[in-house]
């Protein structure tokens, strides 16, 4: 079968003036929203085939470039955990028209998942979201992933740069995105998402220890969670098998 060909990248311009690229089919709903990981975009393997998917079964699908990531317009130094959530509330609102969502994010992505989701349940009420579900969910990355070595550079104000294990650049990480991590809510426990839960993640995860997966499993409110452990599983999650499971089980949750 021919996958659909994906919606034209459209624009949406920010309050602060920023033009934002995003690809929205508009089906039945719930409005499945996929949020990419740390310097990552929408072009990415997961998250075309989710939207690909989406539209074979004609529901509603949403994809979105963070500002300073991939065809969005911004600094990435400038971006933050904030903003981006509230760009992507922004989104949701402009093509979402008020239909409930399942956000699905992938490692970084799944930090802002949660805040996104508790933003929404608290504007218009808890079901608002119908499902989440995280690939390697990495809320509170800039508490557990640091070294003090990187804590100590980025609070003097320096860019601290990481070997990068998927690519040619070292991954950089700036002051205003730590500043502003460690001034969110804290994501350890009482975390009030009410709705189905799914947490994917590969036992050989080199950068997001699975065992935050049950420790976030036991810190949202929902009693409906399950955990799909992959024991060959890396970070990325994109083998044709994992990408498969994430498909099946974002089908599960927005039936």
């Amino acid at each position: 079968m021919t996958e659909p060909t994906l919606p034209e990248i459209a624009r949406f311009t920010t309050s602060a003036g920023l033009s934002l690229a995003y690809r929205h089919f508009a089906g039945t709903g719930p409005l499945i929203v996929f949020l990419p990981g740390y310097m990552s975009d929408m072009a990415g393997g997961k998250a075309t085939a989710v939207m690909a998917d989406a539209m074979a079964r004609g529901q509603s699908c949403l994809l979105l470039d963070y500002s300073g990531c991939g065809e969005s317009e911004g600094e990435f130094a400038d971006g933050t955990l904030s903003q981006w959530r509230d760009e992507v509330l922004a989104l949701i609102d402009h093509v979402g028209a008020g239909e409930p969502v399942v956000l699905a994010g992938s490692s970084m992505g799944g930090w802002l998942m949660l805040l996104v989701g508790l933003e929404l349940a608290a504007r218009r009420g808890p079901e608002a979201v119908h499902a989440i579900v995280g690939i390697a969910a990495a809320p509170g990355f800039t508490d557990w992933g640091y070294s003090d070595e990187q804590r100590d550079t980025l609070e003097r104000g320096e860019v601290w740069f990481e070997e990068n294990i998927y690519g040619p650049d070292p991954t950089p990480y700036h002051p205003k995105f730590y500043n502003d991590a460690k001034a969110l809510p804290a994501l350890t426990d009482g975390i009030a998402i009410t709705c189905p839960v799914r947490l994917l993640h590969g036992q050989k995860d080199p950068d997001v220890p699975w065992e935050l997966s049950l420790k976030l499993a036991d810190a949202v409110a929902s009693e409906d969670v399950r955990i799909h452990l992959i024991k060959d599983g890396d970070h990325r999650l994109s083998r044709d098998s994992d990408v498969a499971m994430l498909l099946a089980t974002v089908r599960e949750v927005a039936a």
